[in-house]
């Protein structure tokens, strides 16, 4: 675990409570984590409904959990499957981070610059009042925008690295909107690990 709590990054931003951790896996755990994440988790494309129109995820997802849980979403429901040792092993990093046991694991593969994800908060029901979000990051750095749903001038984004840990607490998700924008550049692909705790 070396480098796991190695200068974190408190962002300093109303209403919230998010830390990033650039090195939470070392460059060799992330490039082995990437690879084999890639080439075994069965990824799939839903179809995904917004303001009345249905058309193809602009990614490609996977749940895993531990306890049977679904998961919904823009009237999408997914079925976890079981942990793997490899997920078990990321999910205990994970736990030490945070100081508790999540439950589930969602999978997202962005597999060019076009594929994205619009602006939301990890605010579903089953989730709870204060969600907290463990995001791992593997693969080609993408921006990670915020922004505050009432205080329009309260905006920030950040650059994920390979192998970084970005951590949402407390009011987080009641007050801030996400999204990973699409880019013109040419890039590889990126895998994003978000654990969370699903009742």
């Amino acid at each position: 675990m070396n480098g796991l709590f190695s200068h974190p990054e408190k962002l300093d931003l109303p209403d919230s409570d998010i830390t990033y951790f650039p090195n939470f896996l070392t460059k060799m755990e992330a490039d082995q984590y990437f690879n084999t994440l890639l080439a075994t988790v069965p990824w799939q494309q839903d179809l995904i409904t917004v303001f009345g129109k249905t058309h193809p995820q602009p990614r490609l997802t996977a749940l895993y959990g531990n306890n049977d849980k679904l998961y919904s979403y823009s009237n999408i429901t997914m079925y976890p499957n079981s942990f793997t040792p490899l997920l078990s092993a990321l999910k205990d990093k994970a736990d030490t981070v945070a100081g508790l046991s999540f439950t589930s694991c969602l999978l997202n593969l962005y597999r060019t610059g076009k594929d994205s994800n619009g602006w939301h908060a990890d605010n579903e029901k089953e989730l709870g009042l204060h969600p907290v979000i463990a995001s791992i990051s593997l693969g080609e750095e993408r921006y990670f925008h915020l922004k505050h749903k009432t205080k329009a001038a309260q905006k920030h984004k950040i650059r994920l690295q390979h192998g970084s840990l970005l951590l949402m607490k407390g009011e987080t998700q009641q007050h801030w909107l996400h999204q990973i924008p699409k880019t013109t550049k040419a890039i590889k692909e990126r895998i994003n690990l978000t654990f969370r705790v699903i009742n």
